[in-house]
């Protein structure tokens, strides 16, 4: 039986019962779809989220800032990849992280691997994407994100441009050794509780509104409207879906809708992925940010190595997924 087989029948009772709505057409297939993945994702959300935030209980931004500055060039980068996947932070909220490894004497390089990792390799994401399309795209999406960050935050270091980023991020340099309090088990619970419906609250606009806009492609874009413009063949789908994607700003979460609701249409998996690589890795707002921060010529770069990686892995997951 499907995991999800009675959010099925909720669905279809609803669409078809209480609705009214004629099977088959196209109001009742958008409906349909929005009603079952609204309630698929928000269960699957409030599960993934909670127990993520147990996991992050016990790696505070704190504790983050001690393991990383103590690793060696290479091996600080994959570190921080790696903690980049089970810390929720999005893009903008990771800046805070970045500012205090580098007072925390994180080299340059690394901080770069965790701020690119955080965002783009997102837990909730790999777990939605593990629960639509399979195990395969959702381990070539988690690989590909690594190889990604850390790549990037292995060229930043090789470039030796610590200058662009501002004087006064270097000040008040900390050694990163602070003593934590232990959380019992309860108050990881109730921490994990907290942490859910906080998240929960803040993101549901954005889910409903990427679920809604996935309804209305599922039910009335025809068919071989979007593969005629954005199929594998077209060499220009990939880096366009990059630029189109870096205005926007969501979270993962919000953009998986969207991902289903494309490649079901005929979208290539690798232009899908990469739109929503770019929208959670590379967003104006993110940039605005960092502006107070660094130099003009270090976003440009960041930006131009991280969108060189997502259009690889673009055309890449186009190529073996054909």
């Amino acid at each position: 039986m499907n995991t999800f087989y009675f959010i099925q029948l909720f669905a279809d009772w609803v669409t078809y019962t209480v609705l009214h709505h004629i099977p088959g057409t196209l109001s009742a297939n958008a409906i349909n779809f929005f009603i079952f993945d609204t309630i698929k994702i928000f269960i699957l959300l409030a599960v993934i989220i909670f127990v993520v935030s147990i996991i992050r209980s016990y790696l505070p931004p704190e504790k983050i800032r001690g393991i990383l500055s103590r690793k060696n060039i290479y091996t600080g980068n994959i570190t921080a990849s790696l903690l980049g996947i089970i810390t929720p932070f999005c893009s903008c909220s990771a800046i805070p992280l970045f500012l205090g490894f580098i007072q925390a004497g994180v080299p340059l390089g690394v901080t770069f691997s965790f701020l690119v990792a955080s965002p783009m390799i997102n837990e909730v994401a790999l777990v939605l994407l593990l629960g639509m399309f399979g195990w395969k795209i959702a381990l070539m999406y988690i690989v590909s994100g690594l190889l990604i960050s850390v790549f990037s935050g292995i060229i930043i270091g090789k470039m030796k441009i610590e200058n662009l980023v501002e004087p006064f991020v270097y000040e008040n340099n900390a050694n990163g050794n602070v003593i934590l309090p232990t959380m019992t088990q309860r108050e990881r619970l109730i921490y994990a509780k907290n942490y859910t419906l906080d998240i929960l609250q803040k993101v549901w606009p954005y889910i409903v509104i990427g679920i809604g806009v996935g309804a209305w492609i599922h039910g009335y874009v025809p068919t071989d409207f979007l593969a005629r413009y954005a199929g594998s063949d077209k060499w220009y789908a990939v880096p366009l879906a990059v630029l189109i994607g870096i205005p926007l700003y969501s979270n993962a979460a919000g953009v998986i809708p969207l991902v289903s609701a494309l490649t079901e249409k005929g979208v290539s998996i690798g232009t899908t992925l990469a739109f929503m690589m770019s929208v959670t890795a590379l967003s104006l707002p993110e940039f605005m940010i960092l502006k107070k921060v660094m130099k003009i010529k270090l976003i440009i770069i960041f930006a131009g190595i991280v969108g060189i990686g997502i259009i690889f892995t673009g055309f890449l997951f186009n190529l073996v997924l054909k």
